[in-house]
C-alpha cells in the first residue's frame, strides 16, 4: 500500500505545500486582494473623477441641452479620468459617452440606480459583471437636477492575472515539487538507513543472534535508539552469559555434596555401619552436606526473590545484643576450628528494631561465611555492632586477600564470583547479592571497604526506625 514506508511519508509531506497549500494560500491572497485592496482602489479613483466632472458641468447647463457640446466635452476631458465618462439624461438617455460601443451599437439609454436619495456629491457604487460602476446625480446651481454622470471601469482580477501567467506558475510549482520531491528524499533517507539499521539487529536479536553492535549515527532520537539497542545487547550477553555460569556452578556445586553423600551411603550399605566410630564419622559427613545443600536451596531461593523482585519481609522486634550471638556462634566454631583469631562485639544498650531475623541471618550468614573461607589459617575474623545515629551497623571485617577495587561493586552482582586466586571464587556467586538486597529491603545499605592484601570489611546498616 502506499505512503506506508517512511520515506514516501517524508517526500509527501514536502511534496503536499506546494501541490496543495500553496495553490489554496494563493487563491486566499488572490481573493483577499481583489476584494480589500484592489476593488476598494478602482472605486476611490472613480467616486473621485465622478464628483469632479459632476461640480464642471454643473456650471454649464447647456452641456445637459446640447449632445454635441456634451460629446466635445467628452472628449476633451476623458484623456484625464481613471475609467470611461459617459452623460446621462434623467431618463437613462445617452447625451455623450467617451464609450464608442454604446453609441455605435445603439444603446442610448442606461438602467439608472435609485438616486432619489442621493444628494450633491452623493455617490452609488455597482458592480456590473466586470464593470465597476459610480453614479452621482448633477444638480444646477440652484439645486435643480439636470442628469447623471457615470464613470464605469473595466476590473482586471487578480485571478485573471494570475491565468495569464499560469504557465509561468505551473512551472515554478513544478519546480518546487522537484525540489520538495529531492528534498524530502534524501531527508527520508538519511532518517530511513539508521532505522532501518537498528529494525535488521532487532529482527537477527530476535533470531538468536547476540553479537550484535549498531553504529549510533543519525539524528539525536536515533541515536538514542541504537544506543539504548546497543545497552540491551550488552544486558541480554550478560544474562546469557549468567545463565549459563548457573549452569555450570550448581552442576558443580550439586554434584559434589551428591557425590560424597552417595560414597557414604555406599560405605553405610557395604559394612560401614559395624564400625560405630566410621559410622558416626559419615554420618556427621552426610549431616554436613546437607547443610551445605540447604545452603544452597537457600541462596536458589534468595535468587528467585530477586528475579521477582518480591522480597518478603516477616519483621518482628529483635534485640541484637540476644541474637546476634547465637547466630554467629557456628561460624566461631569453623573460626576457631580452621586457626582463626575470632572476636565479637557488641555494643551495650542498643535499641531494638522491627526485622525479618531469619532473613538478616540469611545476610550475615553469607558475610561471616565469606570470611571464614578466604581467610588463611592465623588470621583473624571480628564481627561487631554499634549504633550510628538513626541506624545499627554490623560489621564483619577479616584479614583476608581483600578485594581489589575494581571488583568491589562486581562482588554484589548474581554469579560473579571474582577473578582467579583471589576472594569469591568458590560457590554459586550468590551471597553477597542476597546479602545486599536483604539490606534494602530493610531499608538499609551493604558497603565493603577492602584493598589487595589487607582484608575486607563489610558495613551492613539497618535503620531503627
Amino acid at each position: 500500500m502506499p505512503f506506508r514506508s517512511l520515506r514516501s511519508r517524508l517526500v509527501l509531506s514536502h511534496i503536499l505545500p506546494f501541490v496543495l497549500i500553496i495553490p489554496l494560500v494563493g487563491i486566499a491572497m488572490a481573493y483577499l486582494l481583489e476584494t480589500r485592496l484592489l476593488l476598494p482602489l478602482v472605486y476611490t479613483g472613480l467616486e473621485k473623477d465622478a464628483r469632479l466632472v459632476a461640480e464642471i458641468s454643473r456650471v454649464q447647463p447647456v452641456l445637459w441641452e446640447n449632445e454635441i457640446l456634451a460629446r466635445r466635452f467628452v472628449d476633451g476631458i476623458s484623456p484625464y479620468l481613471s475609467g470611461q465618462v459617459s452623460i446621462l439624461a434623467l431618463n437613462g438617455g445617452v447625451l455623450a459617452s467617451s464609450t464608442e460601443g454604446e453609441l455605435q451599437m445603439g444603446e442610448r439609454r442606461v438602467d439608472l440606480p435609485d438616486l432619489s436619495a442621493v444628494g450633491p456629491q452623493g455617490v452609488v457604487q455597482l458592480k456590473n459583471g466586470p464593470l465597476a460602476e459610480v453614479f452621482t446625480p448633477v444638480y444646477d446651481l440652484d439645486g435643480r437636477p439636470l442628469g447623471v454622470i457615470r464613470l464605469t471601469s473595466r476590473v482586471v482580477t487578480v485571478l485573471d492575472q494570475v491565468y495569464q501567467l499560469r504557465y509561468l506558475l505551473a512551472a515554478i510549482l513544478a519546480l518546487g515539487v522537484l525540489a520538495g520531491l529531492g528534498l524530502g528524499s534524501y531527508l527520508a533517507l538519511s532518517l530511513e538507513r539508521p532505522i532501518k539499521r537498528v529494525a535488521d539487529s532487532i529482527q537477527e536479536l530476535a533470531a538468536g543472534s547476540r553479537q550484535l553492535q549498531v553504529e549510533e549515527q543519525g539524528p539525536q532520537e536515533i541515536r538514542s535508539l541504537a544506543h539504548s539497542f546497543n545497552v540491551l545487547v550488552v544486558q541480554l550477553n550478560s544474562l546469557e552469559q549468567a545463565r549459563r555460569q548457573l549452569l555450570a556452578n550448581l552442576v558443580h556445586e550439586l554434584g559434589r555434596p551428591l557425590g560424597a553423600i552417595r560414597s557414604a551411603i555406599q560405605a553405610l550399605v557395604n559394612g560401614a555401619m559395624d564400625d560405630p566410630l566410621l559410622s558416626a564419622d559419615l554420618l556427621t559427613g552426610l549431616d554436613g552436606e546437607t547443610l551445605r545443600l540447604k545452603r544452597l536451596l537457600e541462596d536458589l531461593a534468595g535468587l528467585h526473590d530477586q528475579v521477582l523482585g518480591t522480597l518478603e519481609l516477616n519483621r518482628t522486634p529483635v534485640h541484637l545484643q540476644d541474637w546476634l550471638p547465637e547466630i554467629a556462634s557456628p561460624w566461631e566454631a569453623a573460626a576457631r576450628e580452621k586457626g582463626l583469631a575470632w572476636t565479637l562485639d557488641i555494643e551495650p544498650d542498643l535499641p531494638g528494631v522491627e526485622v525479618d531475623p531469619d532473613r538478616l541471618a540469611q545476610a550475615l550468614g553469607n558475610l561471616l561465611s565469606n570470611a571464614v573461607k578466604f581467610t588463611p589459617s592465623g588470621g583473624q575474623v571480628a564481627v561487631s555492632v554499634r549504633r550510628i545515629e538513626d541506624d545499627l551497623l554490623l560489621e564483619v571485617a577479616d584479614s583476608g586477600p581483600g578485594i581489589p577495587e575494581s571488583e568491589q561493586e562486581k562482588v554484589f552482582q548474581p554469579f560473579y564470583r571474582g577473578s582467579q586466586g583471589r576472594r569469591i571464587v568458590q560457590g554459586m556467586g550468590l551471597g553477597l547479592s542476597i546479602a545486599r538486597q536483604v539490606a534494602e529491603a530493610h531499608g538499609g545499605s551493604l558497603q565493603v571497604e577492602s584493598q589487595s592484601g589487607t582484608g575486607s570489611r563489610f558495613k551492613l546498616r539497618i535503620p531503627v526506625s
